[in-house]
């Protein structure tokens, strides 16, 4: 039996409804990556049918409440709670403690442990037992909020209303692409404006995107990038080689190229007149590069003359932001030499030098190389710090997304680690490392990656790797980056994207 349309929205409503169920708050990080694989294709296939039905502003609502699941999760636990304080302070600072708790335990590690920070030693069970009864606990807490008047919301999804005004800095551009439709849709947000825009892209689909995936895969894994890169060595691959040029050319004629000119950019020269859009993805195409997308060789036409580009994994990450303070102090972290194996990087040295020079007489500067950047010296470092800058080997997991991250000298610095922390007033991000911004593979909706830990450990602009990173090239990127954040004397991360188009401008 055929449904009507009607029904389908109903039905992935219903759907959409369980998702807090499945991936309850109550389990770890870990074992809530792990039953997301039940949820593969949700947001995706419920957008596509919102975005049939015309329902443009459900088709973002689903997005947000089925993609980055986890991420919201955590960004939700470090809601500010000044409203709540002003109606009912005694609820608002017991909801506060048991958030805190909540947020601490869900990433402890399923292993009895204590650690340096006054912990006590708990069995697995222990801890388990104690994270479900926080969930229930701060689910009951939500409920009494909620019962206040004005808190009907309090904490709940953000509507389609409020998603739209995301878009602060320039239009953000949704992409959704989903397979058994066979299409692919891009939602425009734009300052000022109370309706999303819809573009359909009839000449992409997911085949596509996974095929350009691989091939990507295939071209970079046979690069030159494997001998000074910051990130594990990659084996050569056997077969044909892709040329690069031709994969960005259709994501330039299939996606970008559309979309900027239903905007009616026009490329410029001028790098202080290119306006800033922000890119949000779904699927296999989070890992595709759109900012490099374009036509190259004799006559260039690309992305980056017409307009700075940022990503964000959702909507709510870009609302989530604290108010904005100039940055003041900066921690920068560098492994020269790494233990186990890893080749040595010397371009960290110079890299570090230039950042010094930088912030000299401009930001309080801390700095912790090889044998000093141990895993907790490098956390409690990032507590006092506005900012941090870790020059170093990274590493993606494919067995464990979670188990992904930095290598110093006493061991990995993994995403789990960086998103237990719970930092306040935190500034730029810089992740001189490969494949920093590259997701899991089988989550590709849940930007299970380095980037996305830093932005839920409060870092409001990161600035990370798809790819690999030449050692010869990140010095010269970083120079240019900090020398343009802080050519007026003061941090100001908002320009983190401008700065680094500024860069590789200068690095082609």
């Amino acid at each position: 039996m055929e449904l009507s349309l009607e029904e389908s929205l109903n039905g992935y409503q219903a759907a959409i409804d369980l998702i807090p169920h499945v991936v309850w708050l109550g389990t770890t990080i870990v074992h809530r990556y792990q039953n997301l694989q039940e949820l593969r294709n949700l947001a995706a296939e419920a957008a596509s049918t919102a975005i049939v039905a015309r329902d443009y502003r459900r088709a973002l609502e689903w997005l947000e409440q089925g993609r980055s699941i986890v991420m919201n999760q955590n960004l939700m636990l470090r809601s500010p709670l000044d409203d709540l304080y002003s109606a009912d302070p005694s609820l608002a600072e017991h909801l506060k403690k048991v958030t805190a708790e909540l947020h601490a335990t869900a990433s402890r590690s399923q292993d009895s442990h204590s650690t340096d920070r006054g912990e006590p030693v708990l069995s697995p069970e222990k801890i388990a037992l104690r994270h479900r009864q926080l969930a229930k606990e701060y689910a009951d807490l939500l409920s009494r909020a909620r019962q206040i008047p004005g808190f009907e919301d309090f904490l709940k999804p953000a509507r389609g209303t409020e998603l739209i005004s995301a878009a602060r800095t320039g239009p953000v551009i949704i992409i959704n692409v989903y397979e058994p439709r066979d299409r692919c849709d891009a939602l425009i947000l734009q300052p000022g404006r109370t309706e999303v825009a819809h573009i359909e892209l009839p000449a992409f689909n997911s085949r596509t995107a996974a095929d350009i995936r691989t091939r990507f895969g295939s071209s970079l894994s046979r690069g030159d990038l494997t001998a000074l890169e910051r990130g594990v060595h990659k084996l050569p691959v056997q077969g044909q080689t892709y040329n690069i040029e031709s994969l960005l050319a259709v994501l330039w004629n299939d996606i970008a190229k559309p979309v900027l000119d239903f905007l009616g950019y026009k490329p410029t020269t001028c790098l202080e007149e290119l306006p800033h859009v922000t890119w949000c993805t779904t699927g296999i195409l989070s890992s595709l590069p759109l900012h490099a997308a374009g036509i190259y060789g004799a006559s260039t036409n690309c992305v980056s003359d017409y307009v700075v580009s940022s990503y964000a994994p959702t909507l709510t990450a870009l609302m989530s932001s604290a108010p904005f303070s100039a940055a003041t102090s900066i921690l920068a972290v560098s492994q020269e030499v790494t233990p186990g194996g890893h080749s040595n990087l010397p371009g960290t040295v110079q890299e570090l030098a230039y950042i010094q020079a930088h912030t000299k007489e401009k930001m309080s500067y801390t700095q912790l190389t090889n044998g000093e950047a141990s895993m907790e010296a490098v956390l409690d470092a990032m507590e006092r710090q506005d900012c941090v800058h870790l020059a170093c080997h990274a590493h993606q997991s494919v067995n464990d997304p979670t188990k992904s991250g930095f290598f110093l000298h006493d061991g990995t610095l993994d995403l789990v680690s960086i998103m237990g922390r719970s930092f306040k007033n935190k500034g730029l991000a810089f992740l001189s490392a490969c494949q920093t911004a590259m997701g899991d593979q089988t989550l590709p909706d849940e930007t299970v990656h380095l980037a996305s830990s830093m932005l839920t450990a409060g870092y409001p602009s990161v600035i990370a790797t798809m790819w690999s990173v030449r050692d010869k090239d990140a010095p010269f990127v970083a120079d240019k980056v900090y020398g343009r954040l802080l050519k007026d004397g003061k941090m100001d991360y908002r320009e983190s994207a401008r700065a680094l188009h500024f860069a590789i401008t200068e690095l082609r």
